[in-house]
């Protein structure tokens, strides 16, 4: 088969899931909707966490920097996307596929990251609440928010790097809402098993110890609060501890299945249906699971528009 060359300016097709849609109209409006909802609750969340000085407590600088990975996650796919549909134009550039790639591998690695650090936060909160200032004292706190974001960069220097570097086909459709190394893969005219099994491995280590922590510490966390002796006390922490693990399963979920499984194993359909769990609908529900019927988030907002009415 002839070998497409990656420098030339044509770049890829990419083919996802409005194209494949029985009803694209339709689902064009619900992840609008979806995105519309995504970028403004996690763009005043994360403006009222760094406003408010009360709200600079690890809880919340964590949540801050999940809602700014959740922002950056969604827009790096979900405008360009909406617009190509709209103007019937589903070209990518190759530099422009490599830096999508780069920045979703970034932000989605970091994120499978932080929400494991999110959950031992809450484990130490719960289980260890006098221990809490020196178990989570700021050096610490400023660790977990940093480490995320260097462990994913690297990680995603690797990949990218390595993915992009494979003699492409002339068949430059990439069935997929954007680029992503398992339908990238496919469309390589060279022998990929030994790096997907690469993928298979570093998905594994990234994804399998993180959530290992987040089943672990909501684990003690569930045993302590059934320990609880207010009945009311403890049906708004098992509500709140179902709701953060229904997002983490579905982020978790999804990543697993794209990156801790051979490509070979994988289906178009399947793959856009899940990277539209963690690209759009989950950055759109973590404002709302992890900030609903918070009153410090709901004080603060308050306080943050006071203080532009009196502008």
């Amino acid at each position: 088969m002839e070998l497409y060359n990656s420098t030339l300016e044509s770049g890829f097709i990419l083919v996802g899931i409005l194209t494949d849609s029985g009803s694209p109209g339709l689902l064009c409006t619900t992840i609008s909707v979806l995105y519309t909802l995504a970028l403004t609750s996690n763009g005043l969340l994360f403006l009222v966490i760094t406003m408010d000085a009360r709200l600079h407590v690890p809880m919340y600088l964590l949540l801050s920097q999940l809602s700014l990975m959740d922002l950056m996650l969604t827009s790096v796919v979900i405008p360009k996307m909406l617009v190509d549909y709209l103007h019937g134009e589903n070209a990518i550039s190759f530099e422009g596929c490599a830096l999508q790639m780069f920045l979703v591998l970034t932000l989605g690695g970091a994120e499978g990251l932080l929400l494991a650090f999110m959950a031992y936060d809450r484990y130490v909160a719960i289980c260890h609440p006098l221990n809490y200032m020196v178990l989570m004292r700021p050096r610490i706190c400023w660790l977990m928010m940093a480490t995320p974001w260097t462990l994913a960069f690297l990680n995603s220097v690797i990949h990218t790097s390595y993915t992009m570097h494979f003699p492409f086909c002339m068949t430059r459709e990439i069935r997929h809402l954007f680029c992503e190394i398992p339908p990238l893969l496919k469309l390589a005219c060279a022998d990929t098993s030994r790096y997907e099994f690469m993928v298979y491995v570093s998905g594994s280590v990234f994804l399998m110890p993180s959530l290992a922590a987040v089943l672990a510490s909501y684990t003690f966390v569930l045993a302590a609060v059934l320990h609880m002796s207010s009945g009311e006390g403890r049906q708004k922490a098992l509500f709140t501890c179902s709701s953060h693990l229904t997002v983490v399963g579905m982020y978790y979920g999804a990543a697993m299945f794209m990156y801790v499984q051979l490509s070979s194993h994988h289906s178009p359909q399947q793959d856009n249906i899940l990277s539209v769990f963690y690209i759009v609908i989950t950055p759109a529900l973590n404002p709302l699971i992890y900030s609903l019927r918070n009153k410090e988030v709901i004080g603060a907002f308050r306080r943050v528009l006071g203080r532009f009415s009196l502008i």
